[in-house]
């Protein structure tokens, strides 16, 4: 479970905190999703995370520890990250780049074996990427990236994985395989925690939704609580109605042009 406990980040040189007491758990078995509109704190929440950005007060728990007491092979064992940005250094093959997932189990001085091959084979199965094997990965278009990057989390078999905006350069089968795959990630167990601008996605699938402004947690619960119109209008400050997805019955939000909505 990761657990977020009154978190307070400051940038330097802000008066104004960037995370100003973020509460809210991401526990097993289920997809926590935290949305919110552009400078709410959402990459933020990330950062602090992977411990690029140092938490001015509260805490942040992976599995009842503190994040700040684990080493970072220990933090890598218990959760796997895949930020919003990320390039390697040089061009690879992509068993080469899910092989590196598995660094947090081997350490500096052991070399992959059979079970690690194994488990970088079967990651980059399960995020459909094992065509792609022995291709560079300056070969690779965005949305292929974007997968093979994900096996490469998936490779740690970590039991969280967190994923910043998991859908850029996705198409639509492919943000749908995504989230397919995130939902049976959940079922087996482990806990998901997603950053996504993709609302309608996420109330398909998120079990629930954290909903962020201006470094606050303005609404949290299942997707059909946080979901509502009223409260997402004055968030992202823009006209919309809420509707029913037609295929699950979930809330789906439908923006408006203002021209009419003024009518």
């Amino acid at each position: 479970m990761i657990r977020f406990r009154d978190v307070v980040v400051r940038y330097p040189g802000t008066t104004t905190p960037a995370l100003d007491g973020v509460s809210f758990d991401a526990v097993e078995g289920r997809i926590t999703a935290v949305a919110g509109p552009n400078g709410s704190g959402k990459s933020t929440l990330i950062r602090a995370l992977i411990r690029r950005q140092p938490i001015e007060s509260g805490s942040i728990e992976i599995d009842g520890a503190d994040l700040n007491s684990l080493s970072t092979q220990e933090a890598a064992r218990r959760i796997a990250v895949t930020p919003q940005r990320e390039e390697p250094a040089f061009p690879m093959t992509v068993d080469e780049y899910v092989g590196l997932g598995r660094f947090p189990r081997l350490g500096l001085w052991r070399t992959p074996g059979d079970v690690d091959r194994a488990a970088a084979f079967a990651a980059m199965e399960k995020a459909g990427v094992a065509e792609f094997a022995s291709r560079r990965t300056d070969t690779l278009s965005g949305g292929e990236w974007q997968r093979v990057r994900i096996a490469r989390a998936l490779a740690q078999e970590a039991r969280a994985i967190v994923l910043d905006e998991p859908t850029t350069f996705l198409d639509l089968a492919h943000e749908m395989s995504l989230f397919e795959l995130l939902h049976s990630l959940a079922e087996e167990g482990m806990a998901v925690l997603l950053v996504s601008h993709q609302l309608n996605l996420v109330a398909r699938f998120a079990d629930s939704i954290v909903l962020l402004h201006h470094g606050h947690v303005v609404a949290s619960g299942t997707p059909g609580e946080v979901m509502q119109a009223s409260l997402l209008e004055r968030i992202y400050e823009w006209p919309l109605v809420i509707s029913r997805d037609p295929a699950v019955g979930a809330p789906s939000l439908v923006p408006l042009r203002r021209s009419s909505a003024a009518r």
